[in-house]
């Protein structure tokens, strides 16, 4: 038994309906009585429209259209004026008004329309582009040129100079464009400017006008002519120009005076300028550059990474530039340890140590050499600890200027602010080299004095005396080691004694 639903029903009903193809009958007009009838309903149908929503412009454009297609200009006037009093704000209306004139030739019309439009709203740009448009269609240029002038006044976009400037060029007009772009520049003082100008002078095959085009934009723009894109765009013109080293002075300029960050592209392109233009010694130093900029770069984030601070001197030695080496010492050393112990100014006194090796022996300056040790020793806080390479770096470093009396004075200064162990033994170690006896034993007697519980020392200083076939004093200094109330080791001392 087959069953049959009601929505199988509806459905085959609606599948089997033909379609309703309804074709409005064409309306014949063939009398005068008969088209006024005609235009006086269609009016009353667009004057309810309107009545109902006036601020909708769709209802005012087919109005206004239909008018026109009626060859009544008037009434299509009469409907352009009513919508502009309720809203003169709307540049469409005003271009579909200017346009109806112009479609039908009143072109005293359509001009009447543009300058109202543009008294009204002056920063709608496409107003003003279709009203010069229709005066060049015309070609009415110097109307043209007046409407350019009249906008200008009101200092437009960009885009609004540059229609300006390509319509003086369109009529061969080089000077008059010039003018404009000139102006162009005055109000729009911005980096973009300053390049459309100078492609313009370039385009017109005045080239030495363009380089200084480029030259008056770094004047004139001052800090913000710091940007890649001026220094990249100039040096481009000058390799365009075949002045392979304008264009390098130009890139190296740039990487002087830019800001380390904004500078990638001058660097690649400086790269990409000396494989293709220059030689070996350029790769090289553009290579070097990048570096240097990176270290810049680091070190911004973290200027107590000394070891950054190391790569960044041997670059500099390697290349060689006495001024830029000072200076990369100088800010290096400028970066004292925040904290006053003296783990973490391990590191960094082996920077002043190295900046005094350079100044002695790369730059043989040995006036700065001095300057650099007695610099550090301000630097260091002797009250909480010292660092003994430094003193005894700087006595050998005056030994071998050849003042010794210098030498001894350091040295001197060194065992009175911070006495060690390794300043007495070196110290008395010149003094024998140089035979002065007496001074070597005032120095054991010190050094005892400061460690008497050293049994190395006791011990050195006997076998000295025993060298010197000084016996009885040999003798005497074993004596008082002995008696000594603690030693750090008292059976070495025993054992040389016997010996």
């Amino acid at each position: 038994e087959i069953q049959i639903t009601a929505e199988q029903i509806l459905r085959e009903a609606k599948d089997r309906q033909e379609p309703e193809l309804f074709i409005p009958p064409t309306q014949k007009i063939t009398d005068p009585e008969e088209l006024k009838s005609y235009q006086l309903g269609k009016r009353k149908e667009f004057e309810d429209k309107i009545r109902k929503n006036r601020n909708l412009a769709s209802h005012w454009y087919k109005y206004g259209a239909w008018e026109e297609a009626q060859q009544d200009f008037a009434r299509a006037r009469s409907v352009y004026e009513r919508a502009m009093h309720i809203d003169y704000r709307n540049p469409a209306m005003w271009q579909r008004y200017a346009e109806m004139e112009m479609r039908q030739g009143f072109l005293n019309h359509a001009r009447n329309v543009w300058e109202r439009a543009t008294t009204l709203l002056p920063r709608v740009d496409s107003l003003w582009l279709k009203w010069v448009h229709m005066e060049e269609t015309c070609g009415n240029v110097p109307g043209a040129r007046q409407v350019f002038e009249r906008w200008m006044q009101y200092k437009p976009g960009e885009n609004a100079w540059k229609c300006y400037a390509k319509m003086e060029q369109r009529y061969g007009e080089t000077e008059k464009a010039r003018e404009v772009i000139q102006q162009f520049v005055m109000t729009h003082n911005v980096i973009d400017t300053w390049l459309y100008y100078a492609k313009f002078e370039e385009k017109v095959a005045e080239i030495e006008r363009s380089r200084r085009v480029y030259e008056e934009a770094v004047e004139a723009l001052g800090e913000w002519s710091k940007d890649e894109k001026l220094y990249v765009a100039f040096a481009k013109f000058e390799e365009r120009q075949k002045e392979y080293e304008r264009a390098r002075a130009i890139y190296r300029y740039a990487l002087d005076n830019i800001p380390k960050g904004k500078a990638e592209e001058v660097y690649a392109m400086l790269t990409a300028f000396e494989k293709q233009h220059g030689n070996t010694q350029g790769i090289e130093e553009v290579v070097v550059s990048k570096k240097r900029f990176q270290y810049e770069e680091d070190l911004k984030q973290n200027p107590l990474n000394y070891d950054l601070w190391f790569d960044y001197i041997r670059l500099e030695e390697q290349m060689a530039d006495v001024e830029k080496c000072r200076d990369v010492y100088e800010r290096a050393i400028g970066n004292v340890p925040k904290v006053a112990e003296k783990h973490y100014w391990s590191r960094y006194i082996y920077l002043w140590i190295m900046y005094a090796i350079h100044e002695e022996l790369e730059e043989e300056d040995p006036a700065q050499a001095r300057a650099v040790y007695e610099e550090c020793l301000k630097v260091i806080p002797h009250s909480k600890f010292s660092f003994s390479k430094i003193w005894l770096m700087y006595a050998h470093f005056e030994i071998r200027q050849g003042d010794l009396a210098k030498a001894r004075k350091i040295l001197g200064t060194a065992l009175g602010r911070c006495p060690k162990n390794k300043l007495f033994r070196t110290y008395i170690d010149m003094e024998l080299q140089l035979g002065e006896l007496d001074r070597v034993r005032k120095l054991y007697q010190k050094w005892l004095q400061y460690n008497p519980t050293n049994t190395h020392v006791w011990v050195k200083y006997a076998t000295l005396e025993d060298g010197l076939e000084e016996a009885d004093r040999a003798r005497y200094v074993f004596d008082m080691a002995i008696h000594q109330p603690l030693l750090d080791m008292p059976e070495v001392c025993w054992k040389a004694f016997i010996d």
